[in-house]
């Protein structure tokens, strides 16, 4: 889980691919909902996993050995991964293996991207080849596709025409090129707005007027928009809650349109384009720039009225967030709510700090209070599959620090994760691998004493039935009394790791700083920010 998990992060930052490394099928099996992740992630990752031999009696050099090689074999093993993989085979020979590893790679990479799964018996691995080279040109990505010129046309025209145009957007953050993109044609067309799925990358900026945020299931514009414009976006909203108009016309980009790899899934889109959302957006801006008539749009009374409308309902909504971030009620005393801590939080850390995000219930919120205005800055876990973010922060921080010049030359990196997620990444793992091998990140515990997210699904589907009325400890959700979540790193990495909590005003003014000193000094910290007080939570006991 975790290595997967930091292969993971370290691709989704630089889009190069990454090699994992595990044991038959029980490492396989290790990798659980790592793989659910990279793959709704679209992060390019080589998994490689060895087959028990297949022969007995010594018939071949790494014939069976051990007693493990009989119970620690399956019919098929790649079957246990392969629907969530982008290609999945069997190295059968070391004299195509290069090939075989190529091929792999090639659907890691390409569009729509994702994991891909090797296997080879260990009778394959044992053979003797004679060493031979390939032309490693010829094994590049798929290029990316482009918009036919009747869309980019359509679109244009549609963009012009529109009087409340909604873009909602998911992956296309994940190139820095597609938010400037982005950010052009907003500019143009004042009166679109931008919303932004958390599918896995910020992909508009906070500081930009037609900024709406990160929300899912959906926003309430998506019922008053006329035109809506999807961009590489798995949820762009969930039906039972928020539906477009019927007048709404829908225009869908995405490089994997059809969402090949989820069973239930369409859109009532006029028009449908595969196409590479960054290459998409050139297209279009090139095509407005070329454009006489509609150069005369984006000059005219009407578009300028419908920016100063945006810009209004843009400050209302900034003064909305910054309300929320006050100092509680009580001063010193009272306790955490996610919005002051989050806005404390992202003043403390440096401008440029790199988030990694698995809050699940309070996502929101901290979208919100974190406003991230930089490409790449912002990094969601990109499936369901909870404990992404102990590996994946590990990952974005050595990918970071290669791009920058070396260990601790890359930026903060800061991940914000729930209670019950934090059990799942496995942190005795991640937080020995931070001190093993010198990465440091900040990591906020996000304690609300259980998992909320189950007694939301509930109240989606009854809201008022028998469930809504029983407590967390009715249901099996509550987790109080809470583990000591900094005492867990801390023994994990042998002390090494600053550890912290904090549930007052007073408790965070002290704490925070010293857990972001410690990162930027080189040593990893994690804070637990107990939020709505203290009960049925961890508390340092003082005996003498």
């Amino acid at each position: 889980m975790v290595a997967l998990s930091m292969a993971d992060g370290y691709a989704r930052l630089t889009g190069k691919p990454q090699a994992v490394i595990v044991h038959v099928d029980v490492g396989t099996q290790g990798l659980g909902a790592a793989v659910h992740n990279a793959s709704c992630g679209r992060a390019p990752v080589l998994i490689f996993a060895g087959l028990s031999p297949y022969t007995i009696e010594g018939e071949m050099r790494g014939s069976r050995t051990e007693y493990i090689h009989w119970i620690q074999d399956v019919p098929d093993q790649k079957q246990i991964v392969s629907q969530y993989c982008r290609y999945s085979g069997e190295i059968k020979s070391g004299k195509n293996v290069k090939q075989i590893v190529n091929r792999a790679l090639q659907f890691a990479t390409s569009d729509p991207k994702g994991p891909v799964y090797l296997v080879g018996a260990r009778e394959v691995m044992e053979e003797d080849i004679e060493p031979y080279q390939l032309n490693q040109s010829v094994w590049g990505p798929v290029s990316p596709a482009a918009l036919p010129r009747s869309g980019v046309e359509l679109i244009a025209s549609e963009l012009a025409a529109a009087k409340q145009p909604l873009i909602i957007a998911g992956y296309s953050g994940r190139k820095a090129q597609a938010v400037t993109d982005l950010v052009a044609l907003a500019n143009n067309f004042k009166g679109i707005r931008v919303l932004d799925t958390g599918g896995s990358d910020m992909c508009f900026p906070a500081n930009h007027p037609g900024w709406l945020g990160l929300r899912y299931p959906g926003h309430d514009v998506v019922r008053t928009a006329d035109l809506i414009l999807v961009i590489d976006c798995d949820v762009p909203w969930v039906p039972t809650q928020f539906k477009p108009s019927e007048s709404a016309r829908i225009i869908h980009i995405d490089v994997d349109p059809l969402k090949q790899q989820i069973p239930v899934f369409y859109i009532h889109s006029m028009a449908t384009f595969r196409a590479d959302s960054s290459t998409a957006l050139k297209q279009i801006n090139d095509y407005v720039a070329a454009q006489g008539s509609l150069q005369k749009f984006i000059g005219s009374k009407e578009n300028i009225i419908m920016g100063q409308r945006r810009d209004e309902e843009y400050l209302k909504r900034r003064q909305e967030i910054a309300d929320l971030a006050v100092v509680p009620e009580g001063g010193d005393g009272a306790s955490l709510n996610i919005n002051y801590l989050m806005a404390q939080v992202r003043q403390g850390v440096p401008t440029d700090t790199i988030w990694a995000i698995e809050a699940v219930t309070n996502t929101h919120w901290v979208a919100d209070q974190v406003s991230a205005t930089l490409p790449q800055s912002w990094i969601n876990c990109g499936g369901g599959g909870l404990g992404w973010s102990g590996g994946g922060a590990l990952g974005i921080k050595l990918a970071s620090d290669v791009q920058h010049g070396g260990p601790g030359k890359g930026k903060f990196v800061c991940q914000v994760v729930g209670d019950g997620t934090f059990l799942f990444s496995v942190p005795g793992s991640v937080y020995w691998i931070a001190r093993r091998y010198g990465i440091p990140i900040l990591t906020i515990v996000l304690n609300n004493k259980g998992w909320n997210a189950p007694r939301r699904s509930m109240l989606l589907v009854h809201p008022e039935g028998d469930g809504s009325r029983a407590t967390n400890e009715d249901l099996n959700i509550s987790f109080a009394p809470t583990p000591d979540y900094a005492g867990i790193a801390t023994a994990a990495a042998g002390g090494e790791v600053w550890g912290g909590r904090a549930a007052t005003v007073a408790e965070l003014t002290e704490k925070l700083p010293e857990a972001i000193q410690s990162v930027l000094s080189g040593k990893s910290a994690v804070l637990e920010a107990q939020l709505d007080g203290t009960t049925g939570k961890y508390v340092e006991s003082h005996k003498g």
